[in-house]
């Protein structure tokens, strides 16, 4: 098949790769932070919910790992979460 310049890549083999859409949708970004102080907890994980437009919901959470870099845990099972706005003062659907 023949793919668009647009769409292709190269790997650190040289080899070339198609960028494949997947899905589409929004996300939700969050972090933690100490209930008694407000300080960011562990180092400044947060988690990331992927929002498929299909519903079908990916919740990632995005732990610091030596050399700046991060590593993705995914959640098994999604479930209803609630994430606390401090613009409005007031808890919010994930």
């Amino acid at each position: 098949m023949k793919y668009p310049e647009s769409v292709l890549t190269r790997n650190r083999k040289g080899g070339v790769e198609v960028r494949r859409l997947l899905s589409r949708g929004s996300f939700v970004k969050y972090d933690y932070i100490l209930a008694d102080s407000g300080r960011v907890s562990e180092g400044g994980k947060f988690s990331v919910i992927l929002k498929s437009d299909d519903g079908k919901d990916e919740h990632y959470f995005m732990i610091p790992v030596a050399g700046g870099r991060w590593m993705a845990i995914p959640e098994k099972g999604a479930k209803e979460r609630k994430v606390w706005n401090e613009k409005t003062d007031k808890a919010e659907d994930a």
